[in-house]
């Protein structure tokens, strides 16, 4: 490996590592349970205009 790509993935690493010590298992469900509501509503919201059209 280049010292470039060591030190990128070092510094990757390390911004990483140190945003999830700050995130508290609440924070990651809360932004999990959203993820899915809003994937969710999104399909429902592509169906409804597929039905739409076809009519």
């Amino acid at each position: 490996m280049k010292i470039d790509q060591r030190l990128g993935i070092g510094t990757s690493g390390g911004t990483l590592l140190s945003i999830l010590g700050q995130l508290g298992l609440h924070d990651v469900l809360k932004t999990a349970l959203l993820a899915a509501i809003g994937a969710v509503v999104s399909f429902a919201v592509t169906l409804l205009l597929q039905r739409w059209r076809r009519r």
